[in-house]
């Protein structure tokens, strides 16, 4: 069963401002530049043009993807901190909260990350929805705590039940439990 969370999109959340203000177009624009750098691999670039989007308008989006790029180069603090940024402006923007908890995963944090994922959870703008599932059903995963895990796969599943590999770690785990 779904949570009841509201939800809102990025274009719920640009496209009516994008029009009266100009900064924010151009930022927008950047960013997009930006994801077209990261798509062919130039990361160097896609940073600049993350910095520069932030430049214009600062948006949760480009600090947390300008964070994504950084972890990309193993700057890990560098990246948590452009998501700490992300959520200072837009405290409803999930995916901040998402990559602080991967980050710190990646950082050996384990016990950390889970406040991420957990807060992940309820931001009214996230998509993927299910990766913070996912993610705090491997940090139960990692502690030991099976029976914790199942549920978050399961609540993944109902967010994204088309996910194959999701269906089969849901599968595997209630296997071993039984």
């Amino acid at each position: 069963m779904k949570e009841n969370i509201p939800t809102e999109s990025f274009e719920d959340k640009y496209e009516e401002e994008a029009r009266v203000n100009i900064d924010l177009r151009k930022a927008l624009e950047l960013m997009e530049e930006a994801g077209e750098s990261h798509k062919h691999g130039d990361i160097e670039q896609a940073i600049e043009h993350y910095k520069n989007s932030i430049a214009y308008c600062p948006t949760a989006d480009s600090h947390t993807y300008l964070g994504w790029m950084y972890s990309m180069q193993n700057r890990l603090e560098e990246a948590i901190e452009e998501c700490h940024q992300a959520i200072e402006v837009d405290p409803g923007f999930g995916n901040p909260y998402n990559d602080i908890g991967c980050y710190l995963l990646e950082m050996d944090e384990v016990d950390e990350a889970e406040e991420w994922f957990k807060k992940a959870k309820e931001a009214t703008r996230y998509e993927p929805r299910h990766f913070p599932y996912m993610n705090l059903a491997r940090v139960y995963m990692i502690q030991g705590h099976h029976g914790k895990a199942l549920p978050e796969l399961y609540h993944a599943l109902q967010h994204e039940p088309g996910e194959e590999t999701l269906r089969r770690q849901f599968a595997d785990l209630l296997g071993m439990l039984n």
